[in-house]
């Protein structure tokens, strides 16, 4: 697919530097590393840490690996300037400033550049069915994580202890780690979307926003729930019940053919019935996958149409100042015959 899209642009090679593209491309796992993909081959540069395992991981799959002394854009530069007069293209959101400096002056005028954003990543959007069974198993695990944790939730427990148990029970069940910092915000703190988790402790009478995600073989998981310590109070139960309604309409308008805009749209206008529009503060949900935040993205004005194979968050949210926050989230897989929802964690308002 990626020659493909070469030949139809004109171009001879492309410069991959993302990491998480790079594996996707050659299997290699290296924190340093640049890949040249040619019509005839693939070549990964990387340097003198990885020249036993850029081979075992690389060869296998085609290609070559070229160990070097120096800075990786000045090797990549060096090749594709031999290749005399060739047309090469590199992602300008993937490349910094620096590099691509490094880069041109290295080729020098035997390479003509060509900036192309979101090739790879357009690839990676497309989950094959083994991806998408990885994913189920790192879904599941986020959800048991979560299972296991509910049971040690208890006033006076700090919010950074909470995290500390829930990123030890990612390591029991076999996580590589967390796929971002772990979420735990209470009281108040819960209507801030992305709270770090302080020293603050759990309070009966309160809500528990837990938002956590587990990679297991590089691929990652995103999963929400939120408990109260307690006797839910009346608007508590109502908010809860809006979040799982427009939850369960995101689900519904995500299909095959539909743009990425529609589950946005779907669950903004339950929250609007329960007059809770304004307290809804981010997109959707996002595609998940290598990186815990991929295309496509679900939010207002997304005009992609949503393909098989796509897996994403669903995460509608509501947000309320000085009280706190309601946020349920799972993973979801798009076949050609309709969704699946990869975590399995309870979605009824747990009052603990």
């Amino acid at each position: 697919m990626l020659r493909r899209r070469l030949s139809a642009a004109g171009a001879d090679a492309m410069v991959v530097t993302h990491l998480p593209n790079i594996y996707y491309l050659s299997g290699f796992t290296g924190s340093s590393g640049a890949l040249v993909v040619e019509h005839g081959r693939t070549t990964l540069f990387t340097d003198g840490r990885y020249a036993i395992q850029a081979p075992a991981q690389a060869a296998p799959a085609g290609t070559r690996v070229e160990i070097t002394k120096g800075p990786l854009p000045t090797a990549v530069g060096a090749h594709l300037a031999s290749r005399k007069r060739i047309r090469a293209v590199y992602d300008p959101a993937r490349v910094t400033v620096a590099a691509q400096k490094t880069l041109e002056k290295a080729a020098g005028r035997a390479v003509r550049w060509r900036a192309e954003v979101g090739w790879t990543e357009a690839l990676r959007a497309i989950k094959s069915p083994a991806e998408i069974a990885q994913m189920r198993k790192a879904a599941r695990l986020g959800s048991q994580v979560f299972e296991q944790t509910v049971k040690v939730i208890r006033p006076g427990i700090t919010e950074i202890d909470l995290a500390a148990e829930i990123e030890y029970r990612m390591r029991k069940l076999g996580a590589e780690g967390p796929s971002f910092e772990t979420i735990v915000a209470s009281g108040p703190r819960g209507a801030l979307p992305h709270a770090h988790p302080t020293s603050k402790r759990l309070r009966r009478n309160e809500l528990v926003v837990l938002d956590l995600g587990a990679i297991l073989a590089r691929y990652c998981c995103d999963l929400t729930r939120t408990v109260f310590l307690g006797r839910a109070p009346a608007r508590v139960r109502r908010w809860y019940r809006a979040v799982s309604e427009a939850r369960q309409a995101a689900c519904e308008a995500l299909a095959v053919g539909a743009k990425a805009g529609a589950p946005d749209a779907a669950a903004r206008q339950v929250l609007v019935a329960y007059d809770l529009g304004r307290y809804f503060t981010h997109s959707t949900g996002h595609g998940l996958g290598l990186e815990v935040h991929e295309e496509p993205r679900l939010a207002a004005g997304q005009v992609r149409e949503i393909e098989a194979g796509n897996v994403v968050t669903i995460e509608p949210g509501v947000y309320v100042e000085g009280v706190g926050g309601i946020r349920i989230e799972d993973d979801v897989a798009v076949h050609s015959k309709g969704i699946e929802v990869l975590t399995t964690a309870p979605l009824e308002l747990l009052e603990l």
